[in-house]
């Protein structure tokens, strides 16, 4: 048996939205052991230069990659947005970003070949989901818009809030007449706003949260590998760290994980 099967899984945001994916990696693999860091002393990363989210994201991944993790997900869309090469060429394993998988689905879905992408100014400001988008379907129309309100209402806990729904229509309202019919969900924060998006933009646009989807593609790579775990009854093994107090990312981290947090513990991530 080689010895990686029993490793966690690795996860790292530069906060809290990556919790989502996180969610949904448990959700799917049960049997899986995971690592999540939070980079919350340095977040948020989307008014960051690139330069800097690459520094952030490749001092984060050597972190847990030293703690013996077998694969690697950056759940931060402006991590994946610039960073993946980077990480790619340093580490040892497997790492899966967020924009692929979710851009992937994004153009199977679509019928009138319009998607939007919505998500912090350096993720849209990359254009990495418009390229992604385009290698999957060059033929799409792509809208792109930052919407960087939604992070702190979704910390916020206003997940339905008046407020809330009023901001979505103010971003997202005169999307409606484009006749787009998929919306990509391009910031871990947005997947709990999402009743608040999909009524500013109606009933007829289907939201990808990119969560769902990384899940599965972490599962798919486990498989390859033959480093996926299947005993089912075994024991919660999930670790978090972070980089600022804990408090406020236990309470609030409840909103994206869905549960109370296990154990959290602040951590210095030294510069590589």
């Amino acid at each position: 048996m080689n010895a990686a099967i029993d490793c966690p899984i690795g996860v790292f945001d530069s906060g809290i939205g990556g919790l989502t994916v996180l969610r949904a990696i448990q959700e799917l693999l049960p049997a899986e052991p995971t690592m999540y860091l939070g980079d919350t002393a340095r977040v948020p990363y989307g008014t960051k230069s690139r330069a800097v989210v690459t520094r952030y994201a490749l001092n984060n991944a050597l972190f847990l990659s030293r703690r013996g993790i077998k694969l690697l997900v950056v759940a931060c869309n402006t991590a994946s947005a610039v960073a993946l090469p980077a990480l790619t060429e340093r580490l040892q394993v497997p790492v899966i970003g967020v924009i692929e998988p979710g851009a992937r689905r994004a153009a199977e879905q679509s019928q009138t070949g319009v998607v939007a992408v919505i998500g912090t100014e350096g993720t849209v400001a990359s254009g990495a989901y418009q390229q992604a988008l385009a290698r999957h379907n060059a033929s799409l129309r792509v809208l792109a818009r930052p919407c960087p309100l939604f992070v702190p209402l979704a910390e916020e806990g206003w997940t339905d809030h008046p407020v809330t729904r009023e901001v979505a229509r103010t971003y997202l309202a005169d999307w409606v007449p484009e006749n787009l019919d998929v919306l990509i969900l391009g910031c871990t924060h947005y997947p709990v706003l999402a009743p608040a998006i999909a009524q500013a933009v109606g009933s007829g646009v289907s939201l990808v949260d990119s969560a769902t989807v990384v899940a599965q593609a972490v599962a798919a790579q486990l498989d390859q590998l033959g480093l996926r775990r299947q005993a089912r009854n075994v024991p919660e093994d999930h670790t978090f760290f972070v980089t600022d107090v804990p408090d406020r990312f236990r309470r609030v981290g409840k909103i994206f994980l869905g549960r109370d947090l296990s154990s959290v513990e602040q951590v210095d991530v030294p510069p590589n």
